[in-house]
């Protein structure tokens, strides 16, 4: 494990010359400009552009370049993909591709030039009148490629977009049968798009098991991904036409007998985490095309596993997940290996809370839509540089620490924290150092704590630039 982790990130003099690809602006100035600025919000990761760059020449550098039309996000993951590619292909085995949606909200005096969504209502002023204000949001459709331990590899696909484009979408579904909406009309399009590009990136098609949510339940995903040679495990919502037609897939699955049970650990409302015993059935069902598209699309043979919890808890819905994958299932073990790669969605869910608590992509103050989502787009880099470190060291505790902290880094944390009281990390590992990194941003590291989480890795990270910034001054002084 530790030789092919070592391939996963090559060891350079700031991490993230590895993540760019300057031949990919349009101008080789763009370039080294984009550098530098990843380079400066990862190591001020959370605070202003202004606070990154410490003076205005620098600070106005950074404006032009979010605003060039010449800069676009393409241009700024182009290096973070090909390195994600890379670290795919010294990678062994199944590799999961999470796709999900998140949503940045921003208020504007022109909302428009960001896109506008709706006006909500915000108090009454000190006369006694109500007060609103406009609310935009940008979207953001991303694909993050993970190892079955959950290994951050890098983002494989990321899509920006407003409502604009597909503006009055809600009242044509009204009128007509939403079956009958072709794709490419509906924001839905947004899920085949990710999988075409993950797929064009890594190669590799029948490695890759693509991962969704019950949003992503969409048949013609499942065709695409035949056409491609690649695999799904979706959380499917449709009650779709099985066998003849002429019943379900629910009165179906009605029929399959129980074949054991698996008990996991879910992350309930209440932010707490439970363990929850399954009851697994599952059964390979031909499934047919929706009504209006059955002339387009063939009728699939796929696999439905349903997991309900065992018991009535008090304090919540029972989870009962319905998973369709066109992988076939031969035992239990297999049912549930399906069903611990459709858990590990979980990561993306990870990476979106690390860019707006962590970078605090909600807070930037750029006007228009084109410039937040390159900024966006840099913080992607950002946050799963975060995830990458916090997994890393719990799918490779023992790795030597230069993958992921500098010699001066590690020298640092020597002299800061003990090697004592650190969970019994042992010595000269990344587990150790990630722990006392965790240390200047809170962790405890008491032996009964869980390993140190996203949180105090950013908050280390940031003490821990600041703190070196003061050693350096230090010796020149």
């Amino acid at each position: 494990m530790q030789a092919e982790s070592e391939k996963l990130l090559p060891v350079g003099d700031h991490w993230s010359r590895s993540e760019v690809d300057e031949t990919a602006f349009k101008d080789a100035r763009l370039g080294r400009r984009f550098g530098d600025l990843l380079c400066r919000l990862s190591d001020r990761m959370g605070g202003t552009i202004p606070l990154a760059c410490q003076d205005w020449a620098s600070t106005k550098t950074a404006y032009r370049f979010f605003s060039n039309p010449k800069v676009e996000e393409g241009d700024i993951l182009a290096g973070h993909l090909k390195a994600t590619k890379a670290r795919h292909a010294a990678s062994e085995g199944p590799i999961l591709v999470l796709q999900d949606t998140t949503e940045f909200t921003y208020q504007r005096r022109n909302p428009h030039d960001i896109g506008f969504t709706k006006s909500v209502n915000s108090g009454r002023d000190k006369d006694g009148r109500l007060r609103h204000h406009a609310v935009c949001v940008i979207l953001m459709h991303s694909s993050l490629v993970i190892t079955q331990d959950g290994l951050p590899l890098g983002l494989a696909a990321v899509k920006f977009w407003n409502r604009d484009k597909f503006k009055g979408t809600a009242q044509l579904k009204r009128k007509i049968n939403p079956t009958r909406v072709p794709i490419e009309a509906k924001e839905s399009v947004r899920w085949l798009d990710n999988l075409r590009q993950s797929v064009a990136l890594l190669g590799q098609p029948d490695r890759c098991v693509h991962v969704g949510d019950r949003e992503s339940d969409i048949y013609e995903l499942y065709c695409l991904a035949k056409d491609l040679g690649t695999h799904f495990v979706v959380r499917t919502v449709v009650d779709r036409l099985a066998g003849n037609g002429d019943h379900t897939v629910k009165s179906e699955m009605h029929e399959a007998p129980s074949t054991g049970t698996y008990s996991i650990e879910v992350r309930v409302d209440n932010d707490m985490v439970e363990s929850v015993t399954l009851d697994i059935r599952y059964k390979r069902i031909h499934i047919c095309p929706p009504i209006g598209k059955q002339k387009r699309y063939p009728a699939l043979d796929l696999t439905v596993i349903h997991a309900s919890e065992v018991g009535t808890p008090l304090s919540r819905k029972p989870i009962f997940w319905k998973l369709v994958t066109d992988l076939e299932v031969a035992d239990l073990d297999a049912a549930i290996e399906k069903i611990r790669w459709y858990s590990a969605r979980w990561k993306i869910e990870v990476f979106h809370k690390i860019l707006k608590s962590g970078c605090r992509a909600e807070d930037a103050k750029l006007r228009t839509a084109d410039r937040l989502a390159n900024l966006v787009a840099l913080f992607c880099i950002v946050s799963w540089r975060v995830l990458w470190m916090t997994m890393m060291a719990r799918a490779a505790p023992d790795v030597d620490p230069t993958i992921a902290f500098t010699a001066t880094e590690i020298s640092i944390l020597d002299r800061l924290v003990t090697d004592r009281g650190n969970r019994r990390a042992k010595p000269g590992t990344l587990q150790l150092y990630l722990i006392k990194l965790s240390r200047l941003g809170g962790y405890l590291a008491r032996t009964s704590d869980p390993p140190p989480g996203n949180t105090v890795v950013w908050r280390g990270l940031r003490r821990l630039v600041d703190i070196q910034i003061g050693a350096e001054l230090a010796t020149y002084g």
